[in-house]
């Protein structure tokens, strides 16, 4: 299965290229960041094209920005309710992976769609993401410049947009974060479908106030009045990258190198406490 492009395509801004689509579906925490990691090393090696994938969580999982405190975390609360912990390689804040898409974009720092700074190449992936929740029937639009109220209060990623990150009526919607490693950039990023935003307060040591975070961080359920499922969430997600970034996107599968390698940094990384709590 290809998804091209359409003839009202958005934008001519780039050449049309094509880039490998992977769906994993629902995998644990550490397994997810694992895989992202190969990708991005297999990317590196010039052995894949630039990757466009759409995965989920299961069990729940609690990501921590990597350079969060561990400490962060209740430990006791996440065991009693068999929600995972993870550290990402990205930045950024914690973040309660369940009933989401979740995305993750792999390329070249010279493929002209992630190409330059953080910002203008997180602005420009942003198009994809703001095609695929307009095919949702989600009406959002990017902050540009935010103000800086609580800028680096709280342990809540949803609580804060940041440059260029997708809010619905003022609300956090689509929260995600970059890495820069050997000539490649990873951004990932979530998108809640449904659920209550604020059950993150449960898994945080300091337990935020839920009723502040549901004031500032919303889902596609409760911005448009009904749920859309993971796997339509992930086609029209995909026909929005492709339209905006004028990208054909070619169904693939990891390779025996990205599966080996993601099985080996699950293994001694992502699920290690070492690397979990290392802060």
């Amino acid at each position: 299965m290809t998804i091209g492009q359409h003839t009202h395509n958005m934008t001519n801004e780039y050449p049309l290229t094509t880039w490998r689509l992977i769906n994993t579906h629902y995998l644990d925490g550490a397994t997810n960041m694992a895989i992202d990691e190969a990708i991005s090393r297999a990317v590196q090696a010039n052995l894949v094209s630039p990757t466009l994938r759409f995965f989920g969580w299961q069990p729940a999982c609690l990501s921590l920005g990597q350079a969060q405190p561990g400490g962060d975390v209740d430990q006791a609360a996440c065991r009693a309710d068999g929600v995972d912990v993870v550290r990402r390689p990205t930045g950024g804040r914690a973040i309660l992976h369940t009933e989401e898409l979740t995305y993750s974009v792999i390329a070249p720092e010279r493929e002209p769609r992630v190409a330059g700074t953080i910002v203008e190449s997180y602005k420009r992936l942003s198009e994809g993401l703001l095609n695929g929740l307009l095919l949702m029937g989600v009406p959002t639009w990017q902050v540009e410049q935010p103000d800086n109220h609580d800028r680096d209060q709280g342990p809540v990623c949803f609580e804060v947009p940041s440059n260029y990150e997708i809010v619905f009526d003022g609300k956090k919607l689509v929260g995600s974060a970059q890495m820069r490693k050997a000539g490649v950039v990873l951004q990932h990023g979530t998108l809640p479908l449904h659920g209550d935003i604020a059950r993150i307060s449960l898994y945080l040591a300091k337990h935020p106030d839920q009723d502040r975070v549901r004031s500032r961080a919303t889902t596609v359920e409760a911005a448009i009045g009904r749920v859309v499922d993971y796997d339509t969430a992930a086609r029209l997600m995909a026909q929005g990258f492709a339209e905006a970034l004028h990208l054909q996107l070619k169904a693939g599968e990891l390779t025996p190198e990205e599966q080996a390698w993601a099985e080996e940094l699950r293994r001694e990384k992502y699920a290690a406490d070492e690397w979990t709590y290392r802060l």
